[in-house]
């Protein structure tokens, strides 16, 4: 296996965070006509700085990033095991500076609106790592965060992070027994009803609630001045608003739960420990880590250091590496990833190679060929075909053969970077893709959920009344299916071409057409928002040959184009998953541009002024160095409470975008031939 680069050193993962002003500076109107010699001109020069960035053993890997909650976690973690780096962690409290919004706390995204719950684990890290209470700073954040309710108003997992110091009692948090464990899946609460993140997530904190460790905290730092009432007087933790009317009787049940723990049979919790630590051990995925996301990764070293196991026994090891290697060190400061995204970034980044290079007759330039058979390579080595997941619980007999979104994650592929990376080894027409695709058709086709839509990781995870207990008051403990990653396995699907299954596809678009937005978009799960779900809708769609004059398309592609702004591009900010309008940004941003543009021309509108006015737009506001900028987030982990930056947004999709559009005008047909 080909070594990962270098988080701290390597030039690519630099040049991906550089801070820059976009070319809108330009004097000539953004979305007057593009001459055909500077849409070309554009092209050459973004495939170039793409193709640069590929490593050399043939993917490409480019930062992901989340708000201040995962650096000041990981601050947090050092003081809990007493592994303290005062020069990492310095260069991390630049960056939590640098972060801070002018409300005074800290925003869940660019520009957002104070988060409660991220403010309080900013301030404590920073205060951890030696920022003075007094400085400006501290104080400002400090007097937010009281004046929206304190810390004893914030979300269940700051709470559990809280206990973990002794800064809360343990009861702070929801009763969440570690013999859960123990439940099988038709028990309702079983954790084999919850998603494979959540899974992750709470295994080994299902341990750390039942052993109560208490942080090393060499430093004994601590936060009661962000209470508003005393830690010991707070009498109701868990209240509402609720969802639904089951959050009062949960919240009844969780008062007689906590109490009545102390009753359990301690053989039977002994049990529980065991089969939870099994549990993690089974999957802990090497220095890849628990679920390759850094809150199951965290939660397992801090549940090995509780049950005394030596920092240098190899699980340890490996676990403590594992989050280790999230972190990216821009020089003056660091940030910690969520997780790593190599498998969707050099899906993506194929994609936009192989349109770039790519006229007419669809065959690739042999520079391109070279690089896009070296991803083919990398990514075969990559597929998940001998170990069967957490998904198989669902569907025993089906073979596996998908995908995960990081390096290594054997456990949970999933299937929106399956179906990616199958349309473009497919694309490659390349006969040593065969069997790769047929085990992904095979793989994918059995991950259908009973309502015809696909979920990311399980099939029929949508037991809504989970979202409801008070331990997800994030309200994301499910993996439900969504729109934008069912477009995507119809189109794969209807890419591969096989007759037989049709019906497959046809159960696909029934649930695309009954989750259609009254305004004619599309909800985006796991992109920004409507914009990137319409987009994937539309592109499934025109794979699947639904004609264009269908009312559902029509509707969609009036919408685009009354969402597109003066400039010719169109923007999305995250406030669309918190009731704010759809479609809507203060600004016009490179992925969401080439999403809308990307959606129109799937949808037969190639001569469309919106199209050739987005185009425009992308062409005008690429930099000298074939790049865009773009700082706004463009993603989402889980609505409202997680939202993420991706890196390579900018640089993959107004790629794509400029090379379809290019492709297509010089086309006979005028049709995209490609599910994506």
């Amino acid at each position: 296996m080909a070594k990962k680069p270098e988080t701290t050193t390597s030039t690519a993962r630099k040049a991906t965070t550089t801070r820059r002003t976009p070319a809108a500076t330009r004097t000539v109107k953004l979305d007057a006509p593009l001459p055909a010699a500077e849409l070309d001109t554009a092209v050459t020069r973004a495939q170039a700085a793409l193709g640069q960035r590929q490593n050399e053993d043939g993917h490409w890997v480019f930062d992901l990033e989340a708000d201040a909650t995962i650096p000041a976690e990981y601050v947090l973690l050092e003081h809990f095991l007493d592994r303290i780096n005062p020069e990492l962690e310095g260069r991390i409290g630049v960056y939590l500076r640098r972060i801070q919004g002018a409300h005074g706390g800290w925003p869940l995204y660019e520009n957002g609106k104070f988060d409660l719950s991220a403010s309080v684990k900013a301030y404590f890290a920073l205060k951890a790592l030696g920022d003075d209470i007094n400085a400006p700073h501290m104080v400002r954040a400090r007097q937010a965060i009281l004046d929206h309710g304190g810390a004893e108003r914030t979300n269940v997992f700051t709470r559990l992070q809280l206990a973990l110091f002794g800064d809360v009692p343990w009861h702070a948090a929801p009763a969440m027994p570690v013999e859960l464990m123990l439940m099988p899946k038709k028990a309702l609460f079983s954790v084999w009803n919850m998603s494979y993140w959540s899974r992750t997530v709470i295994a080994p904190l299902l341990v750390l609630g039942a052993l109560r460790p208490c942080a090393l905290n060499p430093r004994g730092v601590h936060v009661p001045e962000l209470f508003v009432t005393p830690p010991d007087k707070v009498r109701d933790w868990i209240r509402g608003p609720y969802r639904s009317p089951w959050g009062y009787v949960f919240q009844y049940l969780d008062k007689i739960l906590h109490p009545a723990e102390r009753f359990f049979p301690k053989k039977t919790r002994r049990r529980a420990i065991r089969v939870a630590v099994d549990f993690v051990e089974a999957r802990l995925n090497g220095v890849d880590g628990l679920g390759a996301i850094y809150p199951a990764m965290a939660n397992t070293v801090m549940m090995f250091r509780a049950l005394g196991v030596p920092d240098t026994d190899p699980r340890a090891v490996a676990a403590w590496e594992a989050v280790q290697r999230l972190l990216v060190n821009q020089g003056k400061e660091t940030y910690c990833q969520p997780c790593v995204s190599p498998i969707w970034d050099t899906g993506l980044a194929g994609h936009a190679m192989i349109e770039a290079a790519s006229g007419p007759d669809g065959i690739a330039t042999e520079e391109t060929k070279q690089k896009l058979d070296k991803a083919a390579q990398w990514l075969r080595e990559r597929q998940i075909l001998n170990v069967k997941g957490d998904w198989a619980l669902n569907c025993p007999d089906v073979k596996p053969g998908g995908w995960a979104f990081q390096y290594n994650n054997d456990y949970y592929p999933d299937v929106d970077d399956t179906a990616v990376v199958g349309m473009l080894l497919h694309r490659q027409n390349d006969p040593a893709n065969e069997e790769a695709l047929e085990r992904a058709r095979h793989w994918i086709i059995g991950m259908q959920s009973t309502n015809g839509g696909w979920g990311a990781f399980d099939i029929d995870n949508n037991l809504d009344v989970l979202n409801h207990i008070p331990f997800a008051d994030h309200g994301a403990l499910l993996d439900p299916p969504t729109a934008d990653v069912t477009a995507r396995c119809i189109s794969f699907l209807a890419q591969l071409g096989h007759g037989v299954d049709r019906p497959y596809i046809e159960r696909g678009i029934a649930y695309l057409r009954a989750e259609q937005e009254k305004d004619g978009s599309w909800f985006g799960r796991w992109g920004t928002n409507y914009i990137y779900g319409t987009w994937s809708v539309l592109c499934a769609l025109n794979a699947a040959d639904v004609p264009h004059d269908d009312p559902m398309i029509i509707r969609a592609t009036d919408w685009l184009r009354r969402k597109q702004r003066a400039d010719g591009g169109w923007g999305e900010g995250c406030e669309s998953y918190e009731g704010g309008p759809h479609g809507e940004y203060s600004q016009s941003l490179p992925s969401q541009t080439a999403w809308a543009v990307l959606g129109m021309m799937a949808a037969g509108l190639k001569n469309d002024e919106a199209v050739s006015r987005g185009v425009a737009y992308l062409a005008r506001t690429q930099g000298k160095d074939g790049e865009w900028a773009e700082e706004p987030y463009n993603a989402v982990g889980f609505p409202k409470v997680f939202y993420l930056r991706y890196h390579g947004y900018r640089q993959f999709f107004p790629l794509l975008a400029l090379s379809r559009y290019r492709n297509l005008q010089t086309s006979n047909s005028g049709r995209v031939g490609y599910g994506f």
